[in-house]
């Protein structure tokens, strides 16, 4: 595809949702297999609209006996029960979660999931930064149609930094310091997760960025990998400071990522990243954009974050 093709078809492919719109805020509450899932309602905010948090504690949560770690992880309503959601397909994270910590591989932690906002998905995660980074007429097509008009990437972070982690903090036995925070996310979830360890590394101690979405459309590109690039070039934490998980498949979506996501470990490579206990990027041979394949090698990113 040459540049003038691409910047001219840009807003349409921006426009496709990157899955089908997710079900409406009265989704049954998800029944894990392990452990138990509260669901903070409506959870108001002053930067971006209400939407429901789930809340995941492991089997034997116990707030007087100890605190736990914290997992943040986007996509809320996709996390725990496949009956639940509208694929059904979820990435099984309670089992994954249980299984670990039973066999005393990760620390105790919950799992917070705030839901996506359906339409408004791509503008809460698409990093708002880049777009100064983006040519004309690719940028105000991608605000325009992608994100709905405007940004709102910055404002979720808020969101996610000012009021959430407060409230989970304070209703929860957590282990507040960045230290024991930490982000997930797949497509745009691991985009705005690789964002917030930027622009927050003070608050989270690592990230999890499964099937990252750095092309931003549906077809293989080099504006907005580019942008993302620019982006990072300045902004990437001090690599001994955070704990960093990347990884890719080699089929759907994925597929397309196979010439963007080695230019993001380049540049990783080139500011002092280099694979070990925080740092790793990953392909999975014959894997694709679902929730059944991240759910499969779930298990590697969170012993990643949070491993003993």
């Amino acid at each position: 595809m040459t540049r003038r093709t691409f910047l001219a078809m840009a807003p349409a492919l921006i426009a496709a949702p990157l899955w089908t719109p997710t079900a409406a805020p009265a989704q049954a509450l998800q029944s894990p297999r392990a452990g138990r899932v509260e669901r903070l309602a409506n959870f108001p905010s002053k930067f971006v609209d209400p939407r429901h948090v789930e809340v995941w504690l492991p089997p034997g949560y116990d707030p007087q006996a100890k605190r736990y770690a914290v997992l943040y992880m986007h996509d809320g309503q996709m996390l725990f029960d496949p009956s639940t959601t509208w694929n059904k397909k979820a990435w099984h994270v309670d089992e994954a979660a249980a299984r670990l910590m039973a066999a005393g591989q990760v620390q105790d932690f919950i799992v917070v999931g705030p839901w996506n906002n359906g339409k408004f998905r791509h503008a809460e995660y698409f990093p708002a930064k880049f777009l100064p980074h983006l040519p004309e007429p690719l940028r105000q097509g991608l605000i325009a149609q992608g994100l709905q008009g405007r940004s709102q990437s910055d404002a979720y972070l808020r969101f996610l930094v000012e009021e959430l982690k407060p409230a989970i903090d304070a209703r929860y036995a957590t282990r507040p310091e960045r230290e024991a925070t930490f982000l997930m996310g797949s497509s745009m979830g691991g985009l705005i997760s690789a964002y917030a360890l930027c622009e927050h590394p003070k608050v989270f101690g690592g990230a999890a960025c499964l099937s990252t979405h750095w092309i931003g459309t549906f077809q293989r590109n080099d504006e907005v990998p580019s942008a993302a690039i620019a982006y990072l070039r300045g902004a990437l934490p001090d690599p001994a400071s955070v704990k960093w998980w990347m990884d890719r498949g080699t089929t759907e979506l994925d597929a397309m990522y196979d010439q963007a996501q080695p230019r993001i470990d380049a540049l990783m490579a080139e500011k002092g990243f280099a694979p070990g206990p925080r740092y790793q990027t990953r392909v999975y041979e014959g894997t694709g954009h679902n929730e059944g394949d991240w759910a499969k090698r779930l298990h590697e990113p969170l012993t990643f974050l949070l491993g003993r």
